[in-house]
């Protein structure tokens, strides 16, 4: 992606996914807000930098944030976490493994529903200590929020351990169907399925 040789195709906001996209030091990093489109009951993962454009904008949708899931506790991730807790009163919960102030720990296999949602928890560590990649099912495609276990023909850097952050990439997030979108913690949206193909660090080893 960084040659320019390849970039997936852009998907679309879409009806109960939006993606905000704000700036930690000299970086820029992504937050998202899914919802049911029936009940508008609404979850975030992430806070980026500042949530003030996501506040606003679930306020004009008159979305119900009930729950702010964590992908993993590094500090861009994390940033605006306690003033994100305080506009919408939301449950808030962390990977066990990456305790946060606030937050109530949660392992691999935890579920939550959330209106016509369902969201399903898999642990794809290796970039950090306790990455948890969220799969919601329920809205048009699925969804996965992955943090930065992976990005758009990429992946994030194996900084506790790069074979486990390939393995669980490949087995928890690559075999998700095709059309899943994957939102990732760095960069644009795109699917499992454009992974598969163009993904340097995997297109050889799936099928």
């Amino acid at each position: 992606l960084a040659k320019g040789e390849w970039h997936p195709k852009k998907i679309d906001q879409r009806e109960g996914l939006t993606q905000f996209n704000t700036h930690y030091h000299d970086m820029a990093v992504n937050a998202y807000l899914v919802w049911d489109p029936a009940s508008r009951a609404a979850v975030v993962f992430d806070t980026g930098a500042d949530c003030n454009e996501m506040v606003r904008f679930a306020t004009r949708e008159k979305l119900n944030v009930q729950l702010i899931l964590l992908t993993h506790a590094h500090a861009d991730h994390v940033a605006d976490l306690p003033r994100l807790r305080e506009e919408t009163g939301a449950q808030v919960f962390t990977p066990a493994r990456e305790p946060v102030p606030g937050a109530e720990p949660i392992e691999e296999g935890k579920r939550f529903r959330l209106g016509n949602l369902e969201i399903d928890t898999r642990l794809t560590w290796g970039h950090s200590r306790g990455g948890m990649t969220y799969v919601v099912t329920g809205l048009s495609h699925p969804v996965a929020i992955v943090g930065d276990s992976l990005f758009a023909g990429s992946m994030g850097g194996g900084n506790v351990s790069y074979e486990d952050a390939l393995r669980n990439n490949l087995e928890k997030i690559l075999t998700l169907p095709n059309e899943t979108i994957i939102c990732p913690g760095h960069g644009p949206m795109t699917t499992v399925g454009e992974e598969k193909v163009h993904n340097p660090f995997f297109a050889e080893k799936v099928e």
